[in-house]
């Protein structure tokens, strides 16, 4: 691939190392790699590597080098044409945003520091197509602050090159050029010198006198540069006057941080710059801008990875607490020193490995490349967990099967579905967008869910068919994907459902009574495949999670669900079912929880039936995922539901159900999962409370068989993924 990096500069930095050893590794793995940035001491590195280094004033906020910058990066971008553009820090990001949206080129950004986010700033951060984010605070970071959706975002490590910075080094020749004595404690410090970096340096040099006192000899290096560069060195000064002889050394920017670190007894820093010290097995004192941990054992090695060694949310840095932590990191017993040496190496080469870091950019190249331009339609964006699970597994399986597919869904809530789902959101009833959409798109999927059905209204049917017919018309790949076919009465639309699903590409239905339906209206094509329903493909959610909303609403003990739907139903069946519900609860002491598929539909029909009920109920209100809601459904006795896909949830969470025939759907599922039903007419109170009963009697046994049932289901829904790849494969 050709890559083209994009910095502020090359001066001694983590974010700076990262990106010379990120490319050292690309090189080595036969890419070719040019880096534009203002230089700086790492420019040589890169360049002897075998990059090509391009001069862009990218280093600060000024808006004439900004501007200058701007030109000088679209001038490089037209003439190289990289396979990627890979931007580091704010202000290379900014610019090459702006570049992408008229030059339209693959651009991944890594995420190095969290950065404020007031007033202008805020807009000038662009995270790219991808984003990579060097640790797990910073990938919550992205999401929180900026609203970067997660599925854009991946974690790495600031990889170490564990073959230059190792134990193998002796230190013997920075100790002679700087005159250290052989016997000499030494700590060393590396960091860039600025306002937001150098408090653990200045720490130092103020404890200089102290720490000389308790450990004689101690030397004090501090290596980088920066805006406090020079105030710090006149305090050294200071200070090894009253010291008597130079004890804290300042040697500005230097490129051999392996040497250095190679002379040290003790290491004090953050972030990269600690992990390269642990790499030479080197004692190593958490402590920074963003608070400190103290001396790095195994025990804090979860933490330190969350944070990528910055001690983020550790304690506030103090020169007594420093003070203490580098007396015991020089003092300890030669047993416990080497101890502690080998785990700083072993951390260090199994956990930060050079090659890890590449691969992971890797990935994220692959992500971004051109490829297809995907289309979805369907019920998106209602806030119908149903259908958004189908969505997030759709989305899910083109991503899969075509890493930089351009995905764009048709959405009544665009900007929702964006950053639910981590893809382009359009209006779904914008006509120029979407002929824009459809036209620039290789395939068209249609689905799943009942589209193709005119009981609700033959709008909606004329809607999802006119999308068919525009792309097909145009030319399009098209997929009509795990749909629910029917009811379809008006002959005029029936003959519409006819003509687009005889002229789509692929065909598959959720279940065999839509194939019938579609032999009835008079579709003779021989290839329509008969699988489930996708969300049987989704992985089943977290018990903790699910445990962690039903604590939030109070529920500590058994429970059912009731998944309710406003519809037409005969007269007093809500008042029936409510009954029915307190039947439930006092015979079997239960609680009855209500669980809102559709929030905004769904809501108010369950506090209607709640208020109902003589016995105390649960409307659990809240913006669930599907996921959490299937978590809530899985840890009930009984599933009572109208809602289609709670009873899917409820099967993929092998829970025994009882479904409400408001829609011939639901019947058609029942069947499928071999589920009771209480009927489609007038609610009888005591049937539905005895249904319940044997399925509470004999739970166990039926979960055991709704869990084979769902086996031989998720096995058919995979087949709606054969069928993407077939289409997704079409050049």
């Amino acid at each position: 691939m050709k890559i083209l990096m994009a910095a502020m500069g090359l001066e001694i930095g983590g974010a700076e190392t990262h990106i010379v050893e990120l490319t050292r590794e690309l090189l080595r793995r036969g890419h070719e790699v040019t880096v534009a940035s203002n230089g700086g001491v790492y420019e040589e590195d890169i360049v002897k590597a075998g990059a090509r280094h391009v001069k862009v004033p990218m280093h600060k906020r000024n808006p004439f080098l900004m501007a200058k910058s701007l030109f000088l990066l679209w001038r490089l971008i037209r003439k190289e044409r990289p396979d990627v553009v890979h931007a580091h820090a704010r202000i290379p990001a900014f610019l090459c945003g702006i570049l992408k949206k008229f030059m339209d080129f693959p651009f991944v950004t890594t995420a190095h520091w969290v950065f404020s986010t007031d007033g202008a700033l805020r807009s000038l951060t662009n995270w790219g197509d991808r984003t990579v984010a060097v640790s797990e605070d910073i990938k919550k970071y992205l999401m929180d602050s900026y609203g970067v959706p997660e599925a854009r975002i991946s974690v790495t490590v600031n990889g170490i090159d564990t073959e230059k910075f190792s134990p193998e080094l002796t230190g013997e020749a920075f100790r002679a050029e700087q005159n250290i004595p052989a016997d000499a404690p030494v700590v060393v410090h590396v960091s860039r010198l600025d306002e937001s970096r150098a408090d653990a340096a200045a720490g130092l040099v103020r404890i200089s006198q102290r720490l000389s006192s308790r450990v004689p000899g101690v030397v004090i290096v501090i290596v980088g540069d920066g805006g406090k560069l020079e105030e710090l060195r006149a305090r050294a000064e200071e200070a090894n006057l009253k010291i008597g002889r130079r004890c804290v050394i300042l040697t500005g920017s230097r490129t051999d941080i392996n040497n250095v670190c190679a002379a040290a007894d003790a290491f004090v820093g953050v972030s990269r710059a600690a992990l390269e010290a642990m790499a030479c097995g080197k004692l190593c004192v958490l402590a920074g801008n963003e608070g400190c941990m103290g001396l790095f054992d195994e025990d804090k090695l979860e933490k330190c990875k969350a944070e990528n060694f910055c001690c983020r949310g550790g304690a506030k840095l103090t020169d007594d607490a420093l003070l203490d932590d580098v007396t015991t990191a020089l003092t300890l017993p030669l047993e416990e020193t080497e101890r502690l040496a080998q785990v700083s190496r072993r951390v260090a080469v199994e956990e930060y490995s050079v090659s890890r870091m590449a691969e992971d950019a890797l990935a994220a190249y692959a992500a971004v490349q051109p490829g297809d331009r995907v289309v979805l339609s369907g019920y998106y964006g209602f806030h119908n967990a149903g259908d958004e699970a189908i969505l997030g597994e759709l989305v899910g399986s083109v991503r899969r099967l075509s890493p930089g597919a351009e995905i764009t869904v048709l959405s009544k809530d665009p900007k929702g579905t964006a950053a639910a789902h981590g893809c382009r959101a359009i209006p779904r009833f914008s006509p120029f967008k979407i002929l824009r959409a459809v036209c620039r798109c290789e395939l068209l999927i249609s689905g799943g869910g009942s589209l193709f059905q005119d009981s609700t209204s033959t709008r909606s049917l004329l809607y999802y068919t006119g999308i068919l017919a525009l792309a097909q018309k145009l030319g399009k790949r098209t997929y009509l994907y795990a749909n629910g076919v029917g009811p379809v009465t008006r002959e005029s639309n029936r003959r519409l459902v006819r003509r687009v699903v005889e002229a789509a590409d692929a065909v598959t239905l959720r279940d065999p009574d839509s194939l019938e339906e579609l032999r009835r209206m008079g579709c003779e094509r021989e290839d329509i495949l008969v699988t489930a329903d996708p969300v049987f493909n989704l992985p089943l959610p977290d018990p903790k999670r699910a445990r962690e909303i039903l604590d939030g609403a109070g529920v500590d003990g058994p429970y059912v669900v009731a998944s309710l739907r406003p519809c037409d139903v005969p007269e007093g069946y809500f008042e029936n079912l409510a009954k029915a519900l307190d039947l439930i609860a006092q015979k079997y002491k239960v609680r009855v929880v209500f669980v809102a598929m559709q929030p905004k539909r769904d809501e108010p029909v369950s506090w209607d039936v709640s208020d109902m009920m003589e016995t105390d109920a649960t409307v659990l209100s809240g913006d669930f995922t599907p996921q959490e809601l299937m978590g809530v459904i899985g840890r009930a006795q009984a599933v009572l539901s109208m809602r289609l896909h709670a009873l899917i949830f409820a099967a993929r969470t092998a829970t025994p159900a009882l479904g409400f025939v408001y829609d011939p759907k639901v019947a058609s599922y029942l069947a499928l999962l071999h589920q009771p039903s209480a009927g489609s007419g007038d609610m009888d109170s005591g049937a539905v409370a005895n249904a319940v009963g044997v399925i509470l009697d004999h739970r166990e046994e039926l979960s055991a068989r709704l869990e084979e049932t769902c086996r031989d289901l998720t096995r058919a829904a995979a087949e709606n993924d054969v069928i993407l790849k077939a289409l997704l494969d079409v050049k």
